[in-house]
């Protein structure tokens, strides 16, 4: 989400409940700025809020030139003092998988790997490395397990160059109101994995150019998105299941899009048994 659209784009997303006191909102529209400035990014997105029991984490991202290079993420604990998050690793990403239960909004809380997976913590043991896992590290993990999964654009809002890198498409005007309803007008904002797998005739009626992601009517199990007009019909919101708190926004045949998360960082492992 947009930093600098951010009150209107919470005010499209509230109908979900997802949202931020007056304070914070004060304290995001001082901070986001200056952490642009000092990071020297050239955009910054509120990511959104993962509630721990004692305390909240607040998540920026801070994008570069190219769009689809790893993103800087930052977290806060009171949205004015922001701190840099290390690249998540493949080790984190499968330890993190195994913790279960809500965060405790303590970075330096450290989780009992042997406690949850012996495996693993005998592997950390070896390998000269504590059987302990921060919850810094679980954080950084999830951030990069619901962007994977349901971090998303719509179709066109961003162009593939031939020599690989990703930019804002600056002709992009929206979806139409027809268009912005259908799951298939949606893709995923990370390395393609479904697109390496289709035919070359699949491929024959594809623009690299625009469609060069995956996209959500594939996604697995089917029906983890809820699609819903709001604001009179004016937005487009959609709403992951999979990840229970994450809301994208569109205004059709506007530039206007982005998506925010506000939960507590939890996988919905019921869902297939929901649907």
């Amino acid at each position: 989400m947009e930093a600098l659209s951010l009150p209107a784009a919470l005010a499209l997303v509230a109908g979900g409940g997802a949202g931020l006191s007056p304070e914070r909102r004060a304290a995001l529209g001082a901070s986001l700025p200056l952490l642009q400035r000092d990071y020297r990014f050239e955009r910054v997105w509120f990511w959104g809020c993962i509630q721990g029991l004692r305390g909240a984490y607040y998540i920026a991202e801070g994008l570069g030139p190219n769009r689809a290079a790893p993103r800087s993420r930052l977290y806060s604990l009171n949205c004015l003092d922001w701190s840099l998050l290390t690249p998540a690793t493949k080790e984190m990403l499968a330890l993190a998988e195994q913790l279960k239960g809500r965060f405790q909004g303590d970075p330096s809380f450290e989780y009992n790997v042997a406690e949850i997976n012996a495996e693993a913590a005998a592997r950390l043991t070896e390998g000269g490395k504590e059987p302990v896992i921060k919850e810094e590290a679980r954080l950084i993990a999830t951030i990069e397990q619901i962007d994977r999964a349901v971090g998303i654009v719509p179709r066109g809002a961003f162009v593939k160059t031939p020599i690989g890198s990703v930019h804002e498409n600056r002709h992009f005007e929206g979806l139409s109101l027809v268009e912005a309803k259908k799951l298939s007008s949606y893709f995923h904002f990370t390395e393609p994995v479904n697109l390496k797998n289709k035919t070359l005739l699949e491929k024959a009626n594809l623009d690299p150019s625009t469609d060069f992601l995956d996209s959500l009517e594939h996604d697995i199990p089917r029906g983890s998105w809820s699609i819903q007009l709001e604001k009179g019909g004016t937005v487009v919101v959609l709403r992951s299941l999979l990840w229970l708190g994450l809301t994208f926004y569109h205004v059709p045949m506007t530039r206007q899009f982005g998506y925010v998360y506000f939960g507590t960082g939890e996988k919905n492992l019921d869902l297939p048994f929901m649907l």
